[in-house]
């Protein structure tokens, strides 16, 4: 079979570019996905090593499909697939050395960010009430994504809230330094530092990754700009992927005018424009051209369809946002009479604040529903405290974990106490764990001490329950059996899915590799759901997905386009592309809805249809009025492990699919030891798993 098989003329073209930059002009539903993972299979077929091939995604989603596509296109490849973070880690990792950190560095999540930010406003007396932490926060990302200086911190942050945060953001880069902890800004702007400074280490990854493919280029920020073109500047060999009419992430700090800007970057560049939609009814597609064609700053693009003109757009007009619900729910019952089932309709919202009164809608019905997005597993306060004992197994010098869990659960370490070591390891220039030394104190690090032998002869699953057994958090659960309990009990035990399933799929018992993976799972939807179920979420939360049937709802002045954006025009064009985005997710069927009295955030408005209805041509829309009248009262285990035990003896030589090369150390009745290279480093594997490849002697 030919890998083109079944491309159009133009997917063809970008596959088969090889030498030289690429912009793909991909519209909504024209097979980027597709395009991006055969050229990496046409690249490998025109015999470029896979090794020397990098593929960047937004999210582990993305990555996971294109990993998955790929598989089924060839059998050799050591391509590198995955986000921005964990090329970025990989890259930190690699040089940890150059750039001032040890080893086991820790990475703060977001909670955590916030939570040393609030200890330094703090120590430095400014109240949170007056300052705003979250402002804090976003201020000190936005210095990083955008790459500034020292110098131009200094110059450019200079009203009174801004020179709280300059300092602040001082003083928060000295305490990652000191506690060897890195957040997840850094991943990527560490990396970018570390080819400027060091032009022989930026060479030395351009040599690897020859041939750079992006996905999403126009969701790219300032430090992530940099990233890449900093990668294929000696090879130029840049084949970027996206559509500026689907950028709508600037509350992100992604910059849609890097992708206007690549035929700058690169003069010589090839582009090739993906305007045939694969997905959606020409009637859909020509209310979403209508719409975007508005915008100044825009490519044009004109999608086009070979499935058919389809029904017309049903515009609903509702007198009050309850008659609007009851009007989609009499909507829905006809798509489900038909051959629609729940799981094919999707209703979307700009913002958070409308579902509530849908989800009330679809409760008094009794219709299944799911709110996308809505809650995280690793969010939750009884995995977080896990997740910080496991930090302080690989860290001990991580305060912000030792912080969290010292007294959790509790052991009279009161909070001045901790005050007080906070204080002295501040003086001494140290970490809080070294300078634990009261007998309530001492149990703690004794705990960790413990856990951290254990953790040496334990697989990961056992390691997590020896860490709730021996920290006490499941004998606290278990005291009193109170329904919560029983849930965050419940919650700790489904952690061990996770060990269970990452042990499986890699044979790593290394607890460090556990965290990163952990560190860099974006899927804020990772829960057990009804999988027929209606969909609610935000336009935002849509991008990338499909529906048969879509419900676009308040399509009023003031909420799409939302009120905040209506003062400047490039906010206006970045709600007309979310709308635009909101259009393309329907195959088969939509509908937008307004209503013409509003209670929303506890307040009644009188809100104009929105401009974008009256941006689709007439003849496309069927429009129905009620403000007139009333309304109507997993991998097989078997192939991955060996059944006949220990498979490896000290001195072989052993190939790994994501460390390389190493050597056998150790084996025991349980584990397999391995030495790889320098910056991996020994770790420790099951050792009937059958992923490694031995070599012969």
């Amino acid at each position: 079979m030919n890998i083109t098989d079944g491309l159009n003329e133009r997917q063809i073209e970008a596959v088969k570019h090889i030498e030289g930059p690429c912009l793909v002009l991909a519209g909504a539903g024209s097979g980027k996905t597709k395009v991006l993972t055969t050229r990496i299979a046409n690249l490998i077929k025109e015999g470029i090593s896979s090794s020397h091939i990098l593929a960047i995604t937004f999210t582990n989603k993305a990555a996971k499909e294109m990993k998955e596509r790929l598989t089924n296109l060839i059998t050799e490849n050591a391509a590198f697939v995955g986000t921005f973070h964990s090329l970025g880690l990989r890259i930190i990792k690699d040089n940890h050395e150059t750039l001032g950190l040890d080893r086991n560095f820790t990475i703060l999540d977001s909670d955590d960010v916030a939570t040393v930010i609030k200890k330094i406003m703090k120590d430095l007396d400014y109240n949170p009430k007056e300052y705003a932490p979250s402002y804090i926060k976003n201020k000190i990302s936005f210095i990083k994504n955008e790459m500034l200086s020292k110098g131009e911190v200094e110059k450019l942050l200079n009203d009174p809230m801004e020179k709280v945060a300059k300092e602040i953001y001082f003083a928060y880069d000295l305490y990652l330094k000191k506690n060897n902890t890195v957040d997840f800004d850094d991943l990527l702007k560490l990396p970018v530092e570390l080819f400027l400074n060091n032009p022989d280490i930026l060479e030395k990854y351009q040599n690897k990754y020859q041939y750079i493919l992006v996905d999403e280029y126009q969701d790219t920020n300032e430090v992530q700009y940099r990233f890449v073109n900093l990668l294929a500047k000696k090879y130029r060999n840049l084949f970027v992927v996206g559509d500026l009419n689907q950028s709508i992430y600037s509350f992100r700090l992604a910059n849609y005018q890097n992708i206007l800007n690549f035929e700058r970057d690169y003069p010589e560049a090839l582009v090739v424009t993906l305007n045939q939609n694969y997905r959606s009814t020409t009637t859909i597609l020509d209310a979403a051209n209508d719409v975007i064609r508005n915008n100044k700053e825009r490519k044009d693009m004109e999608l086009f369809s070979n499935l058919g003109q389809g029904l017309k757009i049903k515009y609903i007009r509702a007198m009050d946002e309850k008659n609007e619900v009851s009007l989609i729910l009499e909507e829905i019952k006809k798509l489900l009479d038909t051959d629609y089932d729940y799981k094919d309709i999707a209703i979307l919202y700009r913002t958070n604040g409308q579902s509530r009164i849908l989800e009330d809608g679809m409760i008094k019905n009794n219709y299944p529903y799911k709110v996308t997005g809505s809650y995280y597993f690793y969010k939750r306060k009884e995995i977080k405290d896990l997740l910080c004992y496991l930090k302080l197994i690989v860290n001990p010098h991580d305060d912000v974990a030792l912080k969290r869990v010292i007294n959790e659960p509790k052991r009279g370490i009161g909070s001045k106490s901790i005050e007080d070591l906070e204080k002295k390891a501040i003086e001494q220039n140290t970490s809080i764990f070294n300078m634990l030394s009261s007998s309530k104190e001492i149990g703690f690090k004794n705990i960790i001490l413990d856990l951290q032998k254990d953790a040496l002869n334990l697989n990961l699953t056992e390691l997590i329950e020896d860490v709730l057994v021996k920290s006490g958090l499941k004998e606290e659960l278990e005291k009193d059996h109170s329904l919560e309990n029983e849930i965050r009990l419940e919650n700790l035990m489904e952690f061990k899915s996770a060990t269970e399933n990452f042990q499986n799929e890699t044979g790593s018992v290394n607890l460090e590799d556990f965290l990163d993976e952990i560190s860099l799972f974006s899927d804020v939807a990772d829960h057990q759901e009804i999988s027929d179920a209606i969909t609610l979420m935000t336009i935002h939360s849509a991008k990338g997905l499909e529906f048969r049937c879509v419900f676009l709802v308040g399509m009023e002045e003031g909420i799409m386009p939302h009120a905040m954006s209506m003062q400047r025009e490039k906010d206006l064009e970045e709600e007309r592309r979310l709308c635009y985005v909101a259009i393309t997710r329907a195959k088969e069927r939509l509908f937008l809805t307004n209503a013409k009295k509003r209670m929303l955030y506890g307040d009644s408005h009188l809100n104009p249809p929105s401009r974008f209805i009256k941006e689709i041509s007439d003849n496309l829309i069927e429009k129905i009025d009620h403000t007139n009248f009333n309304e109507p009262k997993k991998q097989n285990k078997d192939i991955l492990y060996s059944k006949e035990g220990c498979l490896y003896q000290a001195g072989d030589v052993v190939n790994h699919k994501m460390f390389g090369r190493g050597v056998v150390v150790d084996t025991d009745e349980r584990f397999v030891t391995i030495a790889f290279k320098k910056e991996v480093g020994i770790k420790k594997f099951l050792n009937n798993y059958t992923g490694l490849t031995k070599e012969k002697r």
